[in-house]
């Protein structure tokens, strides 16, 4: 690769460092990307001596006119195809920023390099034909910088001289374009008229557009906002690898965000294992004195022996990320093959990998479209956001939290078939004080469904009050219990009088409700028990909560007993009460029940008798792997 550098940022008069702001450029393929990178370099004083007439006798000597965008020609193949196909970054100075500009591909093929560009970008600059105005991929690309959270976007009409520099020409496509970005709630800093070319509007406001009173794109580049000093998050340090040296176990990293110094407590993670700094390492002089600073490669010891793995990340044990199984991403899909519920993926964070599971997809969008459609799947090029389950705990960020740690890439068979942003992670294992020792059971998965002729899991019986949900629950209590299985119910009125006697009914007290009861049945469902529970869970992310802290040994059962039917039977007179006011935030009266959408099974109690609802749950269980066929024989398996 080609690299263009720049001497070192100097300090400002007052001794601080300059700010570096990291942009990435997009457009279509040949609305001008690589000329207008070539022109800033020029405009900016920023090509090295000599450069500019190297490569004018280079083109000289191919037979070929010069252009700008030789200068950003970083492969020979990009010479020989005429397109820029690697994604290359770029230093120059503004009056007062330092540009680290990273020049991506614009062919829907390489959308995969431009991922990797773009996750690196403070801003944007998407370039527009003035001719061509604003095509699909044009759109494509501004919602993919919506999806990679850039929200510094300025807009740069390029080619103006082939419409000849007409104002009107230049007002329609900044409204297009405008429209498009203010949809995504991204609000363009600037949309600029030029010509790369010939270098109207890009560091000075020339006489063919004498009508335009904005900024150039220097001035533009000028204005955009670093990105909050990575130093300023917490502390973030994936391992890459562990080295042995003497009597010294050095786990070694390049620190993402914040920073650390000997004596500093912190949490590895997913382990959740507290340990000290006990020295900072580094080569070649060892060890080091002072706080080490975001993107600074390091090594630690530690004040104990601790397992420790590539992949995992050391934290401060205050501001640790989260260790989960599930989260959801928004994610840009690059794979001929449309993503469908069901796949099975490679999900990377950082250096940690895991073999994924897509539970659910939701909001695929065409960006060439922006229409969201009822699709189940996400096509090539689409966007969607999706729910993994994850077959190992890894330890991430929500991306507004630390873009450091908040990005993904998904591989499937051995390529990168998309990438995204963690919009949100399911709580898991919290830091484990040294001290505390979680004890595993003695008895073995396979061991307990051997005696019980079933896996683990968790029964969730959702609907209206008086839907029949507890008298199902009992029901099927007995019968596993008659047949030889480990039932145990959950009653979520129960629940309430005991261990969650402290919540009242406000949605964040029914939220924490559903939780607690989701934690108490998945630790019986992971020591083998099958928990039934019976709660009414009206809301839908409160149970899509539920689903997640399961994972797989979740079953859903909507007991969807029409709402006059419950009324009429009101065993517990708690309709009564409601219709008299006396009952506030009653579900089915004062708050609307959400009806479950991605139910295992629906069951409706005013057509059928209880026992027939218990043959039905039954048959579901085995249908999903929960009850056995056939008698397992414990001693073949040992």
């Amino acid at each position: 690769m080609n690299m263009i550098v720049t001497p070192a940022s100097p300090a400002t008069p007052n001794g601080t460092t300059r700010p570096q702001v990291r942009i990435v450029i997009v457009g279509h393929v040949d609305h001008g990307k690589s000329t207008l990178v070539g022109r800033l370099l020029h405009e900016t004083g920023s090509l090295p001596d000599g450069k500019l007439e190297m490569l004018k006798a280079v083109s000289a000597r191919r037979g070929m006119p010069f252009e700008w965008s030789f200068l950003l020609d970083a492969l020979q193949t990009e010479r020989d195809q005429g397109i820029t196909i690697d994604t290359t970054q770029i230093r120059f100075r503004t009056n007062s920023r330092d540009i680290v500009l990273i020049d991506a591909p614009g062919h829907a093929e390489f959308l995969r390099n431009m991922i990797t560009g773009a996750s690196q970008a403070d801003g944007a600059v998407l370039i527009i034909d003035a001719l061509e105005g604003v095509r699909d991929q044009t759109r494509r690309h501004g919602y993919l910088l919506h999806l990679l959270g850039v929200k510094q976007v300025a807009i740069v009409v390029n080619k103006m001289d082939r419409v000849d520099f007409s104002a009107d020409r230049f007002k329609e496509i900044s409204d297009e374009i405008s429209a498009h970005l203010n949809g995504l709630g991204v609000t363009p800093t600037a949309v600029i008229p030029i010509s790369a070319r010939d270098g109207d509007g890009v560091a000075e406001r020339t006489d063919r557009i004498s009508w335009y009173k904005g900024p150039t794109v220097v001035e533009a580049l000028d204005q955009l906002e670093p990105a909050r000093p990575l130093e300023a998050l917490a502390l973030r340090l994936p391992v890459q690898a562990i080295y042995k040296f003497d009597d010294r176990r050095i786990v070694a990293g390049r620190i993402e965000s914040g920073s650390l110094i000997a004596g500093d407590e912190i949490v590895i993670m997913p382990a959740g294992k507290i340990a000290k700094i006990k020295t900072v390492e580094s080569w070649p002089v060892t060890p080091v004195a002072g706080r080490q600073g975001a993107g600074r490669s390091v090594g630690i010891t530690l004040d104990r022996e601790l397992f420790v793995e590539r992949g995992d990340i050391i934290a401060h044990a205050n501001a640790a990320p989260r260790e989960t199984r599930r989260l959801r991403a928004r994610i840009f899909w690059l794979h001929d093959k449309p993503l469908a519920k069901g796949d099975q993926l490679l999900v990377r964070c950082g250096p940690k990998e895991s073999r994924a599971t897509v539970v659910a997809i939701e909001k695929a969008v065409d960006p060439g479209e922006l229409s969201s459609t009822e699709n189940k799947a996400i096509g090539r090029n689409h966007v969607g956001e999706i729910d993994i389950s994850l077959s190992n705990p890894i330890a991430t960020d929500p991306y507004t939290e630390n873009p450091r740690t908040g990005r993904l890439v998904i591989e499937v068979s051995g390529r990168i078939a998309g990438g995204g942003l963690v919009l949100s992670v399911d709580a898991g294992q919290r830091a484990v004080p040294v001290d505390i020792v979680p004890v595993e059971s003695a008895l073995r998965p396979d061991e307990r469904s051997a005696r019980y002729q079933h896996n683990g899991a968790v029964v969730w019986l959702t609907g209206l009050p008086a839907s029949g949900k507890s008298t199902l629950a009992k029901a099927l209590e007995r019968r596993l219990f008659t047949n030889g299985g480990s039932p145990i119910l959950l009653d979520g009125d129960t629940l309430r009088a005991g261990l969650n006697s402290d919540l009242g009914f406000s949605a964040a007290d029914r939220s924490e409700n559903i939780r607690r009861l989701a934690e108490v049945a998945t630790h019986l469902a992971r020591n083998g028990h099958i928990a039934i529970v019976a709660a009414v869970s009206p809301a839908r992310e409160d149970r899509a909560t539920a689903r997640r802290i399961a994972d797989s040994a979740f079953r859903e059962i909507h007991v969807a007993t029409p709402a006059g039917v419950c009324e009429e039977r009101d065993p517990k007179g708690h309709y009564k009460k409601a219709r008299a006011g006396a009952l506030a935030s009653f579900t089915g009266i004062g708050n609307d029940y959400e009806t479950p959408q991605a139910a295992e099974l629906v069951i409706d109690t005013s057509t059928r008798t209880v026992a027939e609802a218990a043959d039905e749950i039954e048959q579901m269980l085995k249908t999903t792997g929960v009850l056995f066929d056939e008698v397992v024989d414990l001693a073949a398996n040992i």
